[in-house]
């Protein structure tokens, strides 16, 4: 029986697939890389997420867990072909509690579809990538993704309290629990972010998050990037931590209002959307203090939204900003790297010199409360050479941030795009620490090989002997 017929063995004839559209639908995510997958799963229980990794291991085939394919860092790309398993059918809310404001949920859960489930309950689901619509909490806890509101409430693993998942040999286990602080190691904070390298998520108990009870939305419109940048350290300076704080600039801004027209500053070089959740008693403050920032900083302009109309139209355009771009060229490559608040003036002009002496167009949209930076570099990948100029490019803005104290990822993750930059981050020894845990968790390496740790991060087998030259793990 080949591995095909057994797969439809333990899941379902019209569950598992290797026609040609399908193999390349589920080979490649929202970023530019490709891969060549073997064979696609769909999987709807946890029983059938069992028998596909025991599967997997038995074979020595690669196996790599996918949600709804809108990553950016190939993470759930199959590098060398293998199984794509397929966890979106997983998408199942149940426990919803009121009371302790938390319930469990499927990986295939849609990360906006979770926050309608406990409307009305008045809670939410904090993190918000721009995604949300899309991009599924499997994929979510895979990448520890961020969103514009997790400057006040932070990333997924600050919402994750447990984690049910199968792992490398199909056995089921729990990580983490309800209580606020489990006794033990925190392996749930250790999964959270391993991009399905360590196992693969089938449930998650999820911390929900009251509703505020006053909202008010901000546009500030700036003469210069640099005045925009400015503000934002000046603004959480002045003893307000906005519970959103995003940059829009001038080329991002012209791109949006073409396709939504919400009326955004487009003859302004950078626009801040602000965002403020607190009392009703606190909001005219915090309002007053980040315009007088805004000002101070040379802003034109500081809008409030008048109603929850345009408070959504604002948010709509900067969460459609990717997609926006598509009337600009028919290719975009970004990066998320993050750098200090208070080094962001230099940075994002370093990053303009950089496209410029390239002669590339770039754009810039990010999480500028946390220093979240998204350069985003439009380009036709039909003109020979220009891919290779815009990684060349786009290797030069991650060295610049790193350069600058700054990290290879805020909330997309590493995958295989960021992979062979490591290095410049972590020293051998921290790689081997890291491919270290990787083999406790899969000693076989079938689990989403290839990706986070370069080729050589594992210094010595466990017999003491070094591992061969350019050994994936």
């Amino acid at each position: 029986m080949t591995l095909f017929d057994e797969l439809v063995a333990v899941t379902d004839p019209e569950r598992v697939t290797d026609r040609p559209f399908d193999l390349h639908l589920h080979s490649a995510d929202a970023g530019l890389r490709t891969g060549e997958a073997t064979v696609v799963v769909f999987a709807e229980t946890t029983e059938e997420v069992c028998d596909v990794v025991r599967l997997a291991a038995r074979h020595g085939v690669p196996l790599v867990a996918r949600g709804a394919g809108t990553g950016l860092a190939a993470g759930a790309v199959p590098t060398e072909g293998g199984i794509v398993l397929t966890l979106t059918r997983m998408n199942t809310i149940s426990d919803i509690d009121p009371v302790n404001r938390t319930a469990w949920v499927g990986p295939g859960v849609i990360n906006l579809d979770l926050s309608r489930a406990t409307a009305p309950f008045d809670l939410h689901f904090a993190p918000d990538p721009s995604s949300q619509q899309a991009c599924t909490i499997g994929g979510n806890i895979a990448n520890n993704s961020g969103g514009p509101h997790c400057l006040s409430e932070g990333s997924t693993v600050n919402h994750i309290l447990a984690i049910e998942m199968v792992m490398a040999d199909g056995e089921v286990v729990i990580l983490g629990g309800a209580a606020p602080d489990p006794i033990g190691l925190d392996l749930r904070g250790v999964v959270v972010g391993s991009e399905g390298t360590l196992g693969i998520v089938i449930r998650a108990l999820v911390k929900l998050t009251p509703d505020p009870p006053e909202v008010r939305t901000m546009l500030c419109a700036f003469p210069t990037v640099e005045g925009a940048a400015a503000a934002v350290s000046g603004i959480i300076a002045a003893g307000v931590v906005p519970a959103a704080l995003e940059m829009m600039d001038q080329g991002m801004l012209v791109a949006v209002e073409n396709w939504l027209h919400a009326g955004f500053p487009t003859e302004s070089a950078a626009a801040l959307i602000a965002e403020v959740h607190c009392a009703p008693e606190a909001a005219d403050a915090e309002v007053d203090v980040i315009r007088e920032v805004a000002e101070q900083e040379g802003a034109t302009e500081v809008r409030v939204a008048r109603d929850e109309a345009e408070r959504a139209l604002i948010w709509k355009g900067r969460k459609s900003a990717f997609g926006a771009i598509a009337q600009t060229a028919p290719n975009y490559y970004l990066h998320d790297t993050v750098v200090p608040r208070t080094r962001l003036v230099e940075t994002i002009s370093e990053m303009y010199r950089i496209a410029d002496d390239a002669d590339l167009t770039m754009m810039n949209v990010f999480h500028a409360g946390d220093g979240n930076l998204h350069p985003l570099i439009a380009f036709d990948a039909t003109e020979p050479g220009m891919a290779d100029k815009v990684h060349a490019a786009a290797d030069e803005m991650v060295a610049a941030c790193v350069a600058r104290g700054g990290v290879l990822s805020g909330e997309h993750g590493i995958g295989a795009e960021k992979r062979d930059l490591m290095g410049t981050v972590f020293t051998e020894l921290d790689l081997d620490a890291q491919a270290r845990l990787k083999h406790v968790f899969d000693p076989d390496r079938v689990l989403n090989p290839r990706k986070i740790l370069p080729a050589g991060s594992r210094c010595f087998d466990y017999g003491g002997s070094p591992l061969p030259e350019g050994t994936w793990i």
